[in-house]
């Protein structure tokens, strides 16, 4: 069983940065690829930032150029540094990861961080 805990959301005026990490726990596992969804209350989650198996990332048309998704392998830990953030922005953000465990791939979900932003 694997265990993913988000972190690093919280307020920040529009314009600053945070930056979220996805710390994945248990034994014998290695992340196979990471995703970070936001979803506000009352719309649909969002795919945000994608790091593929291999390394590749793809990220949301309205964060292209702002945010970055990055992993440290030696942590099991995956990053979103997002940069110039914007009022509309406000949302729950999740870590969605796709694991392999002695060569079986699961999906897990964290429980998200909320991000406010906001003057």
């Amino acid at each position: 069983q694997v265990h993913v805990v988000e972190s690093g959301g919280g307020l920040v005026q529009p314009g600053g940065s945070l930056r979220l990490s996805c710390a994945a726990s248990g034994s014998g596992f290695s992340i196979y690829s990471a995703d970070w969804y936001r979803q506000a209350p009352g719309k649909e989650r969002e795919l945000v930032a994608r790091l593929t198996s291999r390394g590749a990332t793809n990220y949301a048309d309205s964060v292209t150029g702002r945010f970055t998704i990055s992993r440290d392998d030696a942590k099991n830990t995956v990053y979103l540094q997002m940069n110039n953030l914007k009022s509309e922005e406000t949302d729950l953000y999740s870590c969605y990861d796709t694991v392999d465990t002695w060569g079986v791939i699961d999906d897990y979900w964290g429980q998200g961080t909320q991000v406010t932003v906001s003057s």
